[in-house]
């Protein structure tokens, strides 16, 4: 969508602020041996409180209320009985709607003791965030998304996952401009619009360009050993810098 009246920018506002408290909250509450479940609930339970419906499962009727993909999990999760160990690189992604406004946020989390390698994937995946958020800019073409997000990943000897990407969102959980690459593909003509609403979620990976079906209809991941970041906010483009709904504060 694009963004027309001040009510729209106050709904979005609204729901961002919800989905962003919601994914510090359950970050806050990861401990060794709590199911992704209780997890899940957790999250539920706090959308609920808010007014705010699962995105997930009103759109998709999705098996949970957010997607939590552990370890070689790299996104959509189904929450259930598996169980949080130390140093699992644990992947929580928050959408919901509120008064027929969506939004979209995501961020990944290492549980003590951390690894080197999964806190330097982290860091790495937020700075690429960072680079395409200053790189996305109206009147720009939207490869600048994925170009500054590849060279932030090559620079730390990372890899991006092609076959997961960022996407308008709005007045629904995905909208045009459908798939937005987190890799710079020089086909992709399609230029930003001020007003519009957009997720920019980079997958940074320590080795994987593509995600797998892992069998459950769902959950998409890599191979053994192979572990993937993914950090999300739901923004305004703007000529200047973007407009980010997804903040907790």
């Amino acid at each position: 969508m694009s963004i027309e009246t001040e009510n729209d920018l106050a709904a979005l506002r609204k729901i961002g602020k919800i989905v962003a408290q919601c994914l510090q909250y359950m970050g806050s509450k990861l401990e060794p041996g709590m199911t992704t479940h209780e997890l899940d609930e957790l999250g539920r339970a706090f959308l609920e409180k808010h007014g705010a419906k699962s995105a997930p499962e009103l759109v998709y009727q999705f098996p949970g209320a957010t997607c939590i993909s552990v370890n070689e999990e790299a996104a959509h999760g189904i929450p259930g009985p598996k169980k949080l160990a130390a140093g699992d690189l644990v992947n929580i992604d928050v959408s919901a709607e509120l008064d027929g406004y969506f939004a979209d946020t995501g961020g990944s989390f290492v549980m003590p003791p951390e690894s080197e390698l999964k806190v330097n994937l982290c860091e790495a995946t937020k700075r690429a965030l960072q680079a395409a958020l200053k790189a996305a800019r109206a009147g720009q073409k939207l490869n600048v998304i994925g170009a500054a997000i590849e060279k932030e990943a090559r620079k730390n000897n990372l890899t991006v996952i092609h076959n997961l990407g960022s996407h308008g969102v709005g007045r629904w959980l995905h909208e045009e401009p459908e798939f937005i690459p987190g890799y710079f593909d020089k086909r992709d003509k399609r230029h930003l619009k001020e007003g519009q609403v957009i997720t920019i979620e980079p997958f940074l990976s320590t080795g994987a360009t593509e995600v797998f079906d892992t069998g459950d209809g769902w959950t998409l991941g890599t191979k053994k050993g192979i572990f993937t970041a993914q950090y999300e906010h739901t923004m305004v483009i703007t000529r200047g810098q973007p407009i980010i709904l997804t903040l907790p504060a």
